[in-house]
């Protein structure tokens, strides 16, 4: 049997273009001959639809939509199994299901509903489905296809030191040949590996071949790399679909490929990808054409001007240049020899000094006999916020972000200042990773200049300021993030390994920052534990785990 994995990129809620998309996938893998067609979970509404799932007319809309796809494809010999939301048909619980929906000669023949419903990172599926309550074997061309949806695999006990869930949909599961799993798998560097040896493991297990078909393209902050694969029941890998870009595979049962070398894209490469894919997705998902970025001359504006190039095409990338009298010649030479490198459609140059002396002023009275300190430092980043929002007003540029994780995990960032945009294209990644990845993108030729690599982090806001004046090395820093934002280990615990004293400072910067991330940016999602929409961390608490 002939089987297409329909790996494609939805727009959430646009039911009209994703019906289309999927209906012309659905065609061409029939012209090429295969009997069967899977898309990844939830590909009519896209994922993840959130809200929108709360409105009973979009969810009727969904099905009639579902229904007229089967119409289209009723004169043909394929059987779709088609991602989409619907009724759960029990009569209790929540009214909707997460389905897979079998069509199959002009009419729906069964229904999928997955089982287990993460609520965990950036998932909240309990807010809207009722879990299913039973398997389903389908017969398609004479094999028996066991249907799942994408968690319903994650929870094999020989796999996982401690799974999630007290059931295992296929612990228990009537006989199958093939596993066909649906799946919106959010990316996260090193996961395909994660993938493939979980479902090696799995068809291992059940002696049974397996189809996994994910997700590609970005939604808001959640990014989705592909990969689809189909693994035999030895655990090879016999086919594997692009990462970060849509494609259909087509691919023949009987006629085994022989197995595919590991996915070998490394950190840098899957990390390039990702972001430039998040970039490219947020722009025309939501309309935009270009974006404006502040360009300081330092390493993270440097890096986020780069991948908006890698996203968009020099000529979408607007670039603004705001010295003030700290800024140092070099960080401007720096920022005018960047924008040169990626040949960007723009750059302009407007300083700054004048309107902070007319901040000066105003404030004067009320400021009189205090020395400057923070206050002044932050005026400055507030001016240059100002003046790229209004450069993206006036233009209609979608206006990049440029902080990074470390630094936004503490709070080393000025709200309504260099917080202000609509995206945070670097904020999954620490400052140790921002300068691996330049350096990664700098291997062939010079892209991110040279000075910009080896200068000391400053946010030059005062004479001769460094970061590390308020901060730890970011080697030491980053470090101890990442034992308390993913490990989530306790500062006592993060201690052991690392000067108790600092490890306290850090801790308390998070937690009093809680308040100015919240305000941030949307997040590009490319880790385990995103500093975005799945840190849930109160604003208003004392704990021992987040010290003052």
């Amino acid at each position: 049997m002939k089987c297409a994995l329909i790996q494609f990129n939805p727009k959430v809620g646009d039911l009209a273009a994703n019906g289309e998309k999927i209906l012309s996938l659905a065609l061409k893998a029939n012209a090429a001959g295969a009997r069967l067609a899977v898309t990844s979970e939830l590909a009519l509404v896209g994922y993840p639809p959130r809200d929108l799932l709360l409105y009973p007319s979009f969810v009727a809309a969904a099905r009639s939509k579902a229904l007229e796809l089967a119409q289209k494809l009723k004169d043909l010999d394929l059987t779709l199994i088609l991602g989409t939301v619907g009724e759960n048909g029990t009569g209790r619980g929540r009214t909707l299901a997460n389905l897979a929906m079998v069509i199959e000669g002009g009419a729906i023949r069964d229904v999928y509903a997955k089982r287990l419903l993460p609520t965990y990172d950036v998932f909240d599926e309990a807010r809207y489905f009722e879990p299913g309550r039973a398997p389903l074997v389908i017969e398609v061309a004479g094999q028996k296809l066991a249907l799942t949806i994408c968690e319903d695999i994650w929870n094999d006990e020989a796999f996982w030191t401690r799974p999630l869930y007290s059931l295992d949909p296929l612990a228990d599961h009537p006989p199958f040949d093939l596993l066909v799993n649906l799946s919106a798998s959010p990316f996260s560097v090193g996961k395909q590996q994660l993938r493939e040896s979980m479902l090696a493991a799995l068809t291992m297990k059940t002696k049974a071949q397996a189809l996994y078909v994910n997700q590609v393209g970005a939604n808001d902050e959640l990014i989705f790399d592909g990969r689809s694969v189909w693994v035999d029941s030895a655990g090879q890998v016999l086919a594997r679909a692009k990462a970060f870009e849509e494609d259909l595979v087509v691919l023949d049962l009987a006629k085994p490929n022989s197995p595919l070398l590991a996915d070998n894209l490394d950190a840098e490469e899957e990390t390039w990808g990702a972001l430039c894919l998040g970039v490219k997705d947020y722009c025309e998902k939501n309309g935009l054409r270009t974006v404006v970025i502040g360009l300081s001359g330092g390493i993270d504006s440097a890096l986020t001007a780069a991948i908006a190039v890698g996203a968009l095409g020099a000529d979408k990338v607007h670039g603004l240049i705001m010295p003030s009298p700290y800024s140092s010649d070099h960080s401007v030479k720096d920022a005018e020899e960047l924008a040169k490198n990626l040949g960007l459609a723009q750059t302009t140059h407007i300083p700054i000094h004048p309107i902070m002396t007319g901040f000066d002023t105003a404030l004067a009275p009320l400021f009189k006999d205090l020395a400057p300190d923070l206050a002044e430092e932050n005026i400055q980043a507030r001016i240059r916020g100002s003046l790229l929002m209004a450069v993206s007003n006036k233009f209609g540029h979608l206006l990049l972000t440029t902080g990074n994780k470390s630094e936004i995990s503490v709070g080393y960032c000025t709200i309504y200042g260099d917080m202000c945009g609509a995206l945070a294209v670097i904020g999954d990644l620490y400052k140790t990773e921002v300068f691996r990845l330049a350096q990664w993108l700098n291997r062939e030729k010079i892209v991110i200049p040279e000075n910009t690599l080896l200068k000391p982090p400053s946010a030059e806001l005062r004479p001769d300021q460094k970061d590390q004046d308020s901060l730890p090395p970011y080697a030491e820093l980053d470090r101890i993030l990442k034992s308390l934002l993913e490990d989530r280990a306790s500062p006592e615990r993060t201690a052991k390994t690392a000067d108790p004293q600092v490890v306290r400072q850090v801790a308390t910067l998070v937690r009093r920052s809680e308040f100015k991330r919240r305000q941030a940016a949307p997040v590009l999602k490319i880790t385990g534990q995103a500093f975005g929409v799945g840190w849930r961390m109160p604003i208003t608490c004392r704990s021992v785990f987040m010290v003052d």
